[in-house]
């Protein structure tokens, strides 16, 4: 089978759809599935000796359309997987048609689409010309369920992958009968594994951020962004600090390039750095900054924590790939409940929730798991089981192939 990958982040950009990009193309190639990347011009670009990576994009505007058929022409690929949310492709609308497209150029093509986040390309952001094309384009497709921000690319896909239950209605809000298109594929941990033998993993990444055997570490783990509620943990943890001297915590990741450009936010992390000194934490805050994407630090940080803190905004969900990661390594795992908690995130056997944007709930929490041995134990227990059920890589990558109609 070859595959042509869509993808307008790849590593080294920062940011999560970059990452796991660059990991799905890897264990599909482990499959002997021939593939095939195309994205941006992005500087010192990973390579990989098992794909062919062709950073090749400027912009995703509509001049940019002959050369991304042409590339689809000269590789004739099974199947174009095209990773998808609206705000990485500059709200560009081109990529919206590409699927109808695709197909005309491609008859016997099959086209599947990874929702990274249901948000649509916003055009009017963006020139006369840029709207003027996407409105030639919807006149040249037809008429018929052409979303303004969405294209064609729900109504001409032959599967939608979505990285969360949530996130199903939120797109058939735009194109009714994509529910009948989606399957669910939760994204794993995207950073290499370090192994674990007796504990030595534990103590290396102990010893690499300089801790004393009594302190307890807590760990937050992804990149940094306004949403994911690191102002809340600061000011939760201050509280917990306060009563408990051996407390520390570890913030594993870097800021997200992608996500901060997009919001105007280039200074966030010198913003978390002053919150700290403000809180009086410099001394309990422990920043491990950016890590290669073929590194296994993430991993070894991880081994090192205690417990693990995401307290995102808007609850947790399966779509959260840094929940994912805390879990595979057993930890148990502070988060919080939101709207809607998906079936698999059960309170008190995988996971301990609390209030979103809620810095006592947060420090309630964060006590009650210091002072109670046993339900570390309960939630490492549980964190591990739902791991394996719902962010396994073998799993993933079995149902990647199946939305990609492979049979072997």
């Amino acid at each position: 089978m070859r595959v042509l990958v869509i993808s307008p982040t790849f590593p080294p950009m920062r940011s999560g759809g970059a990452d796991h990009a660059f990991r799905i193309c890897q264990y599909l190639a482990k499959r002997k599935v021939e593939i095939h990347v195309i994205t941006s011009r992005i500087e010192n670009i990973v390579a990989d000796p098992n794909m062919r990576i062709y950073p090749v994009m400027e912009d995703w505007s509509w001049a940019e359309l002959p050369r991304l058929l042409r590339l689809a022409r000269r590789y004739r690929p099974d199947v174009i997987n095209i990773h998808f949310s609206g705000a990485i492709y500059g709200d560009q609308p081109m990529i919206t048609f590409a699927p109808t497209l695709f197909k005309k150029a491609l008859p016997n093509v099959r086209v599947v689409t990874l929702v990274e986040y249901p948000e649509p390309v916003y055009v009017q952001r963006l020139s006369r010309v840029a709207r003027i094309g996407r409105k030639l384009a919807a006149y040249w497709v037809g008429p018929g369920d052409v979303d303004y921000g969405y294209g064609t690319i729900l109504r001409d896909s032959d599967r939608i992958i979505v990285l969360s239950d949530t996130h199903v209605s939120v797109l058939a809000k735009h194109f009714a009968r994509v529910r009948d298109k989606c399957v669910l594929i939760p994204p794993p941990p995207l950073m290499r594994m370090s192994s674990e033998c007796d504990g030595v993993a534990r103590l290396r990444g102990r010893e690499m951020l300089g801790l004393a055997s009594d302190d307890f570490l807590v760990a937050y783990f992804g990149y940094l962004y306004p949403g994911k509620g690191i102002e809340t943990l600061l000011r939760g943890f201050q509280t917990v600090a306060e009563r408990k001297s051996n407390v520390k915590i570890v913030f594993i990741g870097d800021a997200n390039e992608v996500i901060l450009n997009m919001l105007n936010r280039p200074n966030y992390l010198k913003e978390l750095k002053d919150l700290v000194r403000d809180l009086r934490l410099d001394d309990k805050v422990i920043w491990t900054g950016y890590y290669p994407v073929e590194s296994d630090l993430a991993s070894i940080y991880l081994r090192a924590a205690d417990t693990c803190v995401l307290p995102f905004d808007d609850g947790v969900m399966l779509n959260r790939s840094s929940f994912a990661g805390a879990v595979a390594h057993g930890l148990p795992t502070v988060t919080t409940q939101g709207e809607i908690l998906e079936a698999p995130f059960r309170h008190n056997e995988n996971v301990l929730l609390c209030k979103p944007r809620d810095p006592a709930s947060l420090a309630a929490a964060l006590d009650s798991l210091i002072i109670q041995p046993q339900l570390r134990h309960q939630l490492s227990c549980g964190a591990l089981s739902m791991a394996r059920e719902w962010f396994s890589w073998d799993g993933t990558v079995e149902r990647t192939l199946e939305a990609f109609g492979y049979t072997s």
